[in-house]
């Protein structure tokens, strides 16, 4: 009588578990494509202003000059799956402005400068968010300051930190065409027309989202 010819294999248990590895495989394979589900779902939309940062630099008598906001709030909604129908409104309470010493954070409070007792609060509300590749976006929107409301542009890079996630960008804003500034400081000799605004925004992922 012939016998039946044994599985090639060396290991006779293999045949036994191959399924098992496979099932392992496809539950592994199923939980990656849920977590990356999730991960294009999380909605950020809730500002965290004490790990936020807003600051600014330009340049007096051709020193450079830096300081900081330390008063902002506002919202974001951002969901890395959708960016283009993000949406950001930011305020900035300009008497918080932080020049490095008190006799500068008076004048520039002033009404030569931002006049912080008539127009309290500088505003961005963004009306575009376009995609750039490689988490890089350009926001464009409105910028009020001084009762004055002009069109603004920056560049921005988003990156997820856990539940957490972060947008930083940079762009020039020119005082003049917001009254930054005036009578014996409107020289730009004196006081470099350009600022450069840096900001450094973080908004916890949406409740229930995370």
């Amino acid at each position: 009588m012939k016998h039946a010819a044994r599985p090639s294999s060396g290991n006779p248990m293999s045949i036994f578990l191959k399924p098992r590895a496979t099932r392992i495989a496809a539950a592994a394979g199923l939980a990656a494509l849920l977590l990356a589900a999730g991960a294009h779902a999380t909605e950020f939309n809730q500002l965290q202003p004490d790990k936020s940062t807003v600051t600014f630099a330009y340049k007096q008598m051709n020193v450079p000059i830096n300081g900081r906001f330390n008063r902002f709030g506002g919202r974001i909604d951002f969901d890395p799956a959708k960016p283009a129908l993000a949406q950001a409104e930011i305020a900035i309470e300009l008497a918080s402005v932080d020049t490095g010493f008190p006799e500068g954070n008076d004048e520039v409070a002033g009404k030569l400068w931002f006049n912080t007792r008539q127009f309290p609060v500088a505003r961005f509300v963004s009306s575009s968010i376009k995609p750039l590749g490689n988490n890089r976006f350009e926001v464009a929107g409105k910028m009020s300051i001084k009762g004055r409301t002009l069109d603004a542009k920056t560049p921005a890079t988003f990156r997820q930190e856990g539940n957490l996630g972060v947008f930083e960008g940079s762009f020039v804003l020119k005082r003049g065409d917001y009254g930054i500034g005036e009578g014996m400081w409107a020289d730009y000799g004196t006081v470099a027309n350009e600022v450069q605004i840096k900001f450094r925004l973080v908004a916890a992922a949406a409740a229930g989202k995370k």
